[in-house]
């Protein structure tokens, strides 16, 4: 059932499919909206109870008009359902909001399945020189140069172009307004690398083996530090792990699902 979210000085586009049992909460990445969980869906939805929603500014949330926090608007999502408890399964820039939201509230995640995660508070992953071209190439109103230059960083496995890979090219050129909607208004939250080994709950972190090497290290960095993690290297994946290996992607979500309840 698709509803509305109210969130502070906004509103987010959600979906429950609702049923019993201990809910998913499926967050998405900054490279695709909530249809990027698309081709996972069929493995998951049949006997679990999955939410997932549009980040404000992507898919059909609107933009964002005042500052937000994303682990505020995580939070705003399981009250919103009635949630106490929850396992979320976070991609990219969802993984940070759910890592912060996770440290603000254990109580309320029953597991982490984490898809090539990012996370507030690494200093080691300079994105200087990329917000610079992404800059550039803004200001001169060259949007499919963006494109261009996001697959060849984050759609390797696709061969790295809109040509080759038309599904990552229309997920990424998708969330181009939301990139640039969300400047000024999306807050970084609290620093979290270094508290990662407060995380009890049970964890996987799934890291795309053809992803940036910056990310690749990040990520294993982040395995060793959570206590109870288990790190899962994705042979045939990028930064878009649910179009290369959706199969894998749910096998590795019912693990941790099993394993957290």
């Amino acid at each position: 059932m698709e509803t509305t979210v109210p969130v502070d000085g906004g509103e987010l586009w959600a979906d429950d499919t609702g049923g019993d049992g201990l809910p998913m909460v499926l967050v998405h990445p900054g490279v695709g909206d909530s249809t990027i969980w698309d081709p996972v869906l069929p493995a998951l939805a049949a006997p679990h109870r999955l939410i997932r929603y549009d980040a404000r500014g992507y898919g059909r949330s609107p933009a964002p008009r005042v500052p937000y926090s994303p682990a505020a608007d995580l939070a705003a999502v399981l009250d919103h359902f009635g949630l106490t408890r929850a396992v979320l399964v976070a991609s990219s820039m969802g993984g940070a909001a759910s890592l912060n939201f996770t440290l603000d509230a254990p109580e309320r995640v029953a597991g982490l399945a984490l898809l090539v995660p990012s996370v507030t508070g690494y200093d080691a992953l300079d994105e200087t020189e990329l917000l610079q071209e992404v800059e550039r190439l803004a200001l001169a109103g060259d949007m499919e140069g963006i494109v261009r230059l996001g697959l060849d960083l984050w759609g390797r496995a696709g061969g790295g172009s809109p040509e080759s890979d038309p599904v990552a090219a229309a997920q990424f050129r998708a969330v181009l307004p939301a990139w640039f909607a969300n400047v000024g208004h999306q807050r970084t939250d609290p620093p979290a690398f270094d508290r990662l080994g407060e995380i009890a709950a049970p964890t996987v972190l799934a890291l795309g083996e053809l992803d940036r090497p910056g990310v690749v290290r990040c990520n294993e960095e982040m395995a060793s530090g959570i206590p109870r993690c288990r790190l899962a290297r994705l042979a045939a994946s990028d930064h878009y792990p649910t179009l290369r290996e959706p199969e894998t992607v749910a096998r590795l979500v019912e693990e941790l699902y099993a394993e957290a309840r």
